[in-house]
Parts: structure tokens; sequence; C-alpha cells
């Protein structure tokens, strides 16, 4: 790896850490497309490189939105540990199955996110979301949900996170928001610290596939810590409808990007 490339890893690291952390998605979405797209490297390195990323990501942004307090700890915790026999399980898929599929499951997830957000998002569909989280009813159903589906989504979200290595809270956000009625910013933090857990069982079976480009991390993970400390801070500033229209309209661009690789 040249000089040049390593100053695009870290601009690129920079970049997904900050956005990263205030959607509380780990910045990798946006690392592993760029190894993907921009570096042309193989999909199975590209996502376990991209996990160690996730792991430097959210452990930097625990340690900001901790101080801020917005972190649910139930529900990270419950999702996180529920999410290690997940990470296992996408590991070994990732083994199993041909790169070419890589691409159309990723590109398609996230396509299929990106819509369903921008939808959730437009000026009309706000007002009338609005008024039914207002509801005591909505209230009560988070409990139950709460109790009731925490263990099998932190499952599929380790899968998801070890198989495409770009951790799941680009998935765990939305569906704490408009499933369980957890406020965007919270829903980011309790992702992030959520992220933690079950990255670290991911990296280690990538380390054990030998899946994980060294320089990269290096470049990526001192572009993403800045990035991550600049994500706490801007978070304040930035209200949750925008949070996710910026989160839609990125993903509908990556994945239709990754059609054509």
């Amino acid at each position: 790896m040249n000089m040049m490339e390593g100053i695009l890893l870290l601009i690129i690291g920079v970049i997904a850490g900050g956005y990263g952390t205030i959607v509380g998605a780990g910045g990798g979405f946006i690392f592993v497309p760029a190894l993907l797209i921009v570096f042309q490297m193989n999909p199975i390195i590209a996502a376990g490189s991209g996990l160690v990323i996730v792991l430097i990501n959210s452990l930097t942004g625990v340690v900001g939105y901790a101080k801020q307090k917005k972190i649910n700890y139930k529900i990270a915790l419950t999702i996180g540990i529920s999410a290690i026999p997940g990470a296992l399980l996408g590991v070994w898929l990732l083994q199993l199955y041909s790169s070419q599929y890589f691409y159309v499951i990723f590109a398609t997830i996230l396509v299929v996110l990106g819509i369903f957000l921008f939808s959730k998002n437009s000026p009309l569909e706000g007002r009338l979301f609005k008024k039914r989280t207002s509801s005591k009813v909505n209230r009560n159903d988070q409990k139950k949900l709460n109790h009731k589906w925490f263990l099998p989504l932190g499952f599929v979200m380790g899968i998801l996170s070890s198989y495409l290595g770009i951790g799941g809270g680009w998935l765990l956000v939305p569906i704490l928001v408009y499933l369980f009625k957890v406020t965007t910013h919270q829903a980011a933090a309790t992702s992030i610290l959520s992220l933690c857990i079950y990255s670290i069982v991911g990296v280690g079976s990538q380390l054990f596939y030998q899946n994980i480009d060294w320089m990269v991390v290096i470049f990526g993970g001192i572009g993403v810590m800045i990035g991550a400390h600049l994500g706490v801070i801007l978070s304040q500033r930035i209200p949750g409808k925008v949070v996710m229209q910026m989160l839609s309209v990125l993903l509908i661009i990556i994945g239709i990007r990754m059609y054509f690789q």
C-alpha cells in the first residue's frame, strides 16, 4: 500500500467513523463498500477488515455516548449478547458461500432499507408517524416487544454483522426506532454499544480465518477514531429525522452502485 492509498483510507475512515457514530451503524456500511468499489478488494477480506473497523468505531463512540448518558444498557446488552452465536454463524457462512452472492445480498438489503427509511421520513408520513408514536398503545407495545423479540433480533444482527462486515446498526437503528419506539439518538447510542459486544466475537473469528488486511485497519482505524469523536459531538446538533434521511439516501446510493460491481 502506497502513501496516497493510506491517506485515502484515512479520509474514508473519518467520514465513515463520523457518520457511523451519528446513525449508530459503526461506519462499516461506508467503509466496506469503499474497499470493494475503490480498492477492488476481495469481498471476504473487505468484510473481515471492515468488521475490525466497526469494532474500533463502536468502542470510540461508546465512550462519548456514555458521557452523554444516551445509552440504554439493558437493550444494548440483551441484543449484544444474543448476537454472539449469530456472529459466529455469519463468519462460517461467509467462508461457505461464493463471493459472487456478496454483492447481490448486500446491495439488495441496502436499497430496500434505504427506500423504506426514505418513505418513512417524507413530510406527510413523518406527521402521521409522529401521531402514532405519541399514543399510550405504542408505549405498551414497546414493553411487550422488548421482552419478546430482542433475543432473536440480536441473533440476526450478529449474522449480518459478520457476514457483511458492516456491523448491524444500519438495520438495528431503524428497527429500534420504528418497532420499539426508541428515540433516534438513543437508538444510535444503544446500537453502538451492542456493536461492541458482538463485533469482538466476529473479529476473533475473522482473525482465526486470517481475513484481515492490517494495513487497511491501521490507516482506516485512525480515521474512524477521529470521525467517531466528531460524530458524538455533531449528534447533539442533528435532529433525529435528518439522521434518518441521511441514512436512507446513502444506503440507496451505495446499494445501487454495488449492483454494477
